[in-house]
């Protein structure tokens, strides 16, 4: 573990992905397909040795500033890396621009699921698994830096504790060591639980009834929330309601960063039980899809299947799977959410999944979007305001953690959603500019700013697709998505003239 301290992170990051080239590789020679497994396992071997040459250079060169440094590397992972990634993609398809496979790595990596195949199950199998492999190393990198990187930065949501961390022993052992055995400490503590939970979820796919190629994709693109899948979502013909109720409890996982992490030494349970996130999503995950079923239910008094128990359990789980879904920014839709809409005869209500969408998920988690401790502390603030108009000279309880997230937690939640509203203006403004429709480009925009991007097929119904994009709107939502996936305040944060002095 010595020498991979001493080397750039990225070096590291290029390794990793060289090394995973062979995965597909593999997995394509047992299908027969030595066309598509060349150019894998060729670029396994020129990226290794170009890593290896690159190491060699840089190994043990000392870091003048690791925040700066940290960030960069961050940007270069989402931004560069998936440049080597899509070069065995684009050779082992043939038929697409350099351009466009770029595009898929972006959405894979930053875990957003956009995908410019119209029909995706006219690719082989193992282009399948190399996206779902990009989604969840993507994954598992951006929580590894959220924990390692972003947290002893206070960005990532963790600024939003910011004012009372300086007595957490958790924040203390997170800024313990430098950035390079951080990541190592922590890449040993959370690679056996994410490991772990994708293999477990698998299983249990594949007991369920689901094929093992698919279950394995689905399983990396639910622990990842990538919402990467062969067909391009849950087809009912292959997934059945088995498999949804285990994905959905293994999305549970992107709602709380206590899965993990081991603050205090406290049981799992007590800490989730605790867990003001958990809390706030158990609230949507009951009260909207109650609502949509009622909605739904009050549509259906019109047709005749009003009193169809069968088709009011269906609309009731298509309703809460799906909102469970959009709110880790997975982006799975479940296919008795289209069994709801015939039920009712209502159109599908694409802005209450967009808005689930930029809720997101939990903070140090693989979800995206503003983050559920953002928007509760948000929400603590606004009842403490109320509560002053009635009772002005009242006082706040809840202790000193109570009053820090209400008071300081609350002004930093609030300018990063202030950013994260303009972000998604920007990007509107620009999709516009190249040609789309309003509708549409507030779908595409909130759909790459969050992660999330089977959200335009089910938002806007199918009417548009990442395929028909030119360029210009192809390019806004690469920077999009990187945006997205860091968040405003890191990026930002690289403008901090500390950053640049030596």
């Amino acid at each position: 573990m010595g020498f991979v301290t001493k080397l750039p992170l990225f070096v590291v990051l290029m390794a990793f992905g060289s090394a995973a080239m062979l995965i597909p590789a593999i997995h394509a020679l047992s299908l027969d397909l030595h066309r598509t497994a060349q150019p894998f396992f060729y670029g396994a071997i020129l990226f290794g040795i170009l890593t290896a040459l690159i190491g060699l250079a840089t190994y043990g060169n000392p870091v003048r500033h690791q925040a700066r440094s940290q960030l960069i590397t961050l940007i270069a992972a989402f931004a560069v890396l998936p440049l080597m990634l899509a070069v065995p993609m684009r050779e082992a398809i043939g038929n697409i621009s350099l351009f466009d496979v770029y595009f898929e790595m972006v959405s894979s990596l930053t875990t957003t699921g956009a995908t410019l195949f119209d029909i995706p199950a006219r690719l082989v199998s193992p282009i399948h698994l190399w996206r779902a492999l990009v989604g969840w190393m993507g994954g598992f990198l951006i929580l590894l830096a959220a924990i390692a990187l972003l947290a002893p930065l206070s960005l990532g949501g963790f600024e939003v504790l910011k004012p009372f961390a300086k007595s957490s022993a958790a924040e203390a052992l997170i800024k313990q060591g430098d950035a390079s055995n951080r990541v190592v400490r922590f890449a040993g503590q959370l690679l056996p639980i994410y490991v772990g939970a994708t293999f477990v979820l698998w299983v249990c796919l594949i007991f369920s009834g689901v094929t093992p190629f698919l279950g394995l994709c689905l399983a990396m693109s639910t622990i990842a929330t990538s919402g990467i899948t062969p067909s391009g979502g849950l087809n009912p013909w292959q997934v059945g309601i088995y498999s949804e109720i285990l994905i959905f409890f293994f999305l549970f996982m992107s709602v709380s960063r206590q899965v993990y992490t081991n603050e205090a030494g406290r049981s799992i349970w007590r800490r989730l039980g605790d867990d003001r996130e958990v809390r706030l999503a158990l609230i949507f995950v009951t009260l909207l899809p109650t609502a949509l079923f009622l909605r739904h239910w009050v549509g259906a008094f019109t047709t005749e299947d009003q009193g169809d128990i069968a088709a009011g359990f269906r609309a009731f789980w298509g309703a809460l799977f799906t909102v469970q879904s959009f709110l880790t920014t997975t982006g799975f839709a479940s296919h008795d959410w289209e069994a709801a809409r015939a039920w009712s005869g209502l159109p599908t209500p694409g802005l209450i999944l967009a808005g689930l969408a930029i809720m997101g998920g939990g903070v140090a988690t693989t979800a995206g979007g503003v983050k559920l401790l953002r928007v509760y502390v948000l929400y603590k603030h606004g009842t403490r305001e109320m509560g002053r108009l009635v009772h002005p000279n009242s006082i706040g309880r809840a202790g000193k953690l109570g009053r820090n997230v209400r008071r300081e937690g609350a002004f930093i939640a609030w300018i990063f959603f202030m950013l994260f509203a303009l972000s998604v203006a920007l990007v509107i403004l620009g999709l516009t500019a190249t040609g789309l429709d309003f509708e549409a480009a507030t779908a595409f925009g909130i759909a790459a700013i969050t992660t999330t991007g089977p959200l335009v097929d089910v938002a806007l119904d199918g009417v548009f697709s990442y395929a028909e994009l030119g360029v210009p709107a192809k390019s806004i939502l690469l920077a999009a998505m990187v945006l997205g996936r860091l968040e405003t305040l890191a990026i930002i944060a690289l403008f901090n003239p500390d950053f640049w002095r030596s």
